[in-house]
């Protein structure tokens, strides 16, 4: 039998009663689950630092994927059960995002980015070269501002500051590290139209102009995102951002959103986005659950890596058209097939 997972608190200040244990002094042999009432998989049962009663990562909803470094509280002893809407305020929603006015010569741009694209979609094109799309915002100004209040909220209530880039931090990996041309067997380099619409996605973001999602609070799935209006086939969702880190230095990261973004022959050179820190909405959408019948049906969105410019980009796509109101999920084993999904909802 598997020994039980140690307590995730971290080590108490010396006790000055002797009669105290420690944490590898108490016993846990017999602990059960509080939702499914066994004590099998003792590896998996997560121990509340305050009531000391047990879960298993699978059993709680939303489920755990990995077990949470330092201190973790169950949701009758945690004290941030009440989520806090960020303030539907225009100024403080500006400043959150860092959205900027947009310059006359931005307005320019994206208006010959348009053309060109308006342009382009009336020549025929081959069913094998299909190009992306931008996304479509939503007219209303206020359903927009709307749509980033439930971002902000989410990214407020996970400690995430906003990002829409990669991010290169002293410690982790250099820029100079996100090299395309070291991919294993290669890595499909981004159109120059295609290049073209993901630059002009970025410049309508940049005045506030944001795709139509919005990011619920779901209490199975936790936070997801979900569709405000119809959304076509080969759409541009976002680009998936965060910090760039060497995968060896990530191993034992107890993070569950972390994607490739460089597999290399050299396993010392590979690269990870690490979104724990700073982020966009990719961080919320969900993955479809691999090891269920008709958990594949649920996919909406598919991860693509591009080389871009001699540097690797991860982007979501719509895969088929997406209705109003439909959550989005696509397979977090695009790749690797190694994400723990059999508990997903």
């Amino acid at each position: 039998m598997p020994s039980l997972r140690k307590r995730t608190r971290a080590p108490s200040p010396a006790a000055t009663e002797p009669e105290l244990l420690s944490d590898e002094e108490k016993d846990y042999s017999d602990l059960c689950c509080q939702k499914c009432g066994s004590g099998q998989r003792p590896a998996e049962l997560l121990i509340c630092d305050k009531c000391d009663c047990g879960f298993h990562t699978f059993c709680l909803r939303p489920v755990l994927t990995a077990i949470p470094k330092g201190q973790w509280f169950c949701s009758s002893c945690s004290t941030h059960r009440n989520l806090t809407n960020f303030p539907l305020i225009q100024t403080k929603i500006v400043d959150f995002f860092r959205i900027q006015r947009c310059s006359r010569s931005s307005e320019t741009l994206i208006s010959e980015l348009k053309r060109r694209r308006k342009r382009n979609s009336v020549l025929v094109m081959s069913k094998k070269r299909r190009k992306l799309l931008p996304f479509n915002p939503s007219e209303d100004p206020m359903r927009r501002l709307e749509q980033m209040a439930s971002l902000a909220t989410a990214l407020t209530a996970t400690g995430t500051a906003f990002s829409n880039e990669l991010t290169y931090v002293p410690g982790m990996a250099p820029r100079s590290a996100n090299c395309a041309a070291l991919e294993r067997g290669g890595m499909q380099v981004l159109s120059k139209d295609d290049a073209e619409t993901l630059k002009l996605c970025k410049l309508m973001m940049e005045r506030g102009e944001w795709p139509p999602l919005n990011v619920i609070f779901d209490p199975l799935e936790g936070f997801t995102v979900e569709a405000d209006r119809s959304i076509r086939d080969l759409t541009i969702i976002t680009e998936y951002v965060g910090d760039v880190d060497y995968l060896r230095n990530r191993e034992h990261d107890g993070g569950d959103s972390m994607m490739t973004l460089l597999s290399t022959n050299n396993p010392s050179k590979s690269l990870v986005i690490c979104p724990d820190k700073r982020s966009n909405i990719a961080r919320f959408i969900n993955g479809i659950n691999n090891h269920i019948k008709g958990g594949r049906k649920k996919q909406n969105v598919k991860c693509v890596r591009f080389n871009v410019d001699g540097e690797c980009r991860v982007l979501l796509i719509a895969s088929r058209d997406i209705r109003k109101g439909e959550r989005l999920y696509y397979d977090y084993n695009g790749y690797e097939n190694e994400y723990p999904t059999e508990h997903f909802v």
